[in-house]
């Protein structure tokens, strides 16, 4: 075995690191990525491989743009870092403003965490919590099967019950699940909400209008306003995952703006430092940061992380909402909504394909298998080698091909993507 110090950067990596979601035996090697530039990651032999997944739905303006770059380097060179708890820095009230001046308007408390599962843990703790500071036992949550909100132990308790957590189920708590109100469900689903609220459900946490891991399966606004009025009118309240949806995902700033009456708590991460950083929010409405407030200190909300507020964390939102806001931004934002619509709309009748959908800017296409749509579908690897070979990074779930770009894409970019899509189709059609 070769010496640490001639090792090549992928050796070293085989021999100390352990990827996520990632079955080690019979994989291939990781991809080296060298550097990022708006759309591209450039690996180490030079090749310009396009992000068409925003690095698991993270990099909304592309990599490393530099005024997010220039923001994050001025704060590291001022405050890197202080305890949260007792302190405070300008950087975090800034975050707070900007975010509650764009979330709807029944909220009022921003709470600090590190990423989407923490915030989602955050989430399900405030609403158990609220309720027993009141003097009441309401600790069920009700959550949609095929869900998924993080890999901690909250948030896999409340996701789909499968591979992912079979491991770990005899350690959860209990859940009611419901199925997801998808096209011509919606009834039954109205149904199964009203019967799974009991006097103990403490709170409904829901994906809005898109389950992502479940394969980009989308939803309509009204079956998710006549979920949420049914939790008001039973006191029970109403979580928002928006750690995908949120900041423009879905054609609005956040998902639950299509709403006329809005959650108690939403939980953000992903898109909120642009992809550069590490930070998770967990925001409410007043009335649950009410219920904290006490001389009793036994209501106090004990909970807590050792990078919470993260002054270059939050200076890396502050910059990424600050590119967001800018007319420049927006005009790209509906821009590649229209095409992904387009895109969406030219695949529809594709004989390869079940169906496609969209929902702002991210386009699903179903490809047909002699299998059920599944992630584990085999089709799965078959399609991520054969676009990293045309260097577009797809990251299919299942037989599901998902196109979920940075804004900062091109039409012809975009183009060239589908392109390679509808060969790869065609290929497919053929050979069945």
């Amino acid at each position: 075995m070769p010496s640490i110090r001639n090792m090549s950067l992928l050796q070293k990596d085989i021999q100390n690191i352990w990827h996520p979601f990632t079955q080690t035996y019979g994989s291939e090697a990781p991809v080296a990525i060298l550097k990022g530039e708006g759309l591209y990651l450039i690996d180490e032999e030079g090749n310009r491989i396009i992000d068409a997944v925003s690095s698991w739905w993270t990099s909304i303006h592309g990599h490393c743009h530099p005024y997010i770059a220039q923001k994050i380097a001025e704060q590291a060179s001022t405050l890197d870092h202080v305890i949260f708890a007792g302190f405070t820095h300008p950087k975090a009230v800034d975050l707070s403003q900007h975010l509650l001046r764009l979330l709807p308007a029944n909220f009022s408390k921003i709470f600090f965490s590190d990423d989407g599962s923490t915030a989602v843990e955050v989430a399900i703790k405030m609403a158990v919590q609220y309720w027993h500071n009141q003097g009441q036992t309401k600790n069920r949550i009700i959550a949609f099967k095929e869900a998924y909100h993080g890999d901690t132990f909250g948030a896999m308790a409340i996701g789909e019950r499968g591979a992912f957590t079979k491991a770990f189920e005899s350690l959860f708590f209990e859940v009611d699940f419901i199925d997801a109100p998808l096209p011509g469900s919606e009834e039954r689903c109205l149904q199964q909400l009203q019967e799974a609220m009991r006097s103990d459900t403490a709170a409904f946490i829901f994906e809005p209008l898109l389950l992502g891991t479940a394969g980009m399966q989308m939803y309509s606004v009204e079956v998710l306003q006549k979920m949420v009025d049914l939790c008001k009118a039973a006191g029970v309240l109403t979580i928002a995952d928006e750690v995908l949806t949120g900041f423009y995902r879905t054609g609005k700033c956040f998902a639950t703006n299509n709403l006329k009456s809005g959650s108690d708590i939403i939980c953000l991460s992903k898109g909120i430092t642009g992809g550069t950083m590490a930070l998770g929010v967990t925001a409410c409405a007043q009335h649950i940061y009410d219920a904290f407030v006490s001389e009793d200190k036994f209501k106090t909300f004990f909970h807590g992380h050792s990078y919470t507020g993260n002054p270059i964390a939050c200076a890396a939102a502050c910059a990424n909402l600050e590119l967001l806001a800018t007319a420049d931004s927006l005009q790209k934002i509906s821009e590649l909504c229209r095409l992904q619509a387009q895109w969406a709309q030219h695949f529809a009748a594709h004989p390869a394909l079940r169906g496609a959908r969209n929902l702002g800017t991210i386009t699903a296409l179903e490809i047909k298998t002699g299998d059920n749509t599944s992630y584990f579908n085999t089709l799965r690897d078959t399609i991520y080698q054969h676009f990293m070979r045309k260097n577009i990074l797809l990251r299919p779930l299942g037989n599901i091909i998902y196109v979920l770009p940075p804004y900062c894409i091109t039409a012809d970019e975009l183009q060239h993507i589908y392109s390679e899509i509808e060969l790869f189709l065609n290929q497919l059609h053929t050979k069945s």
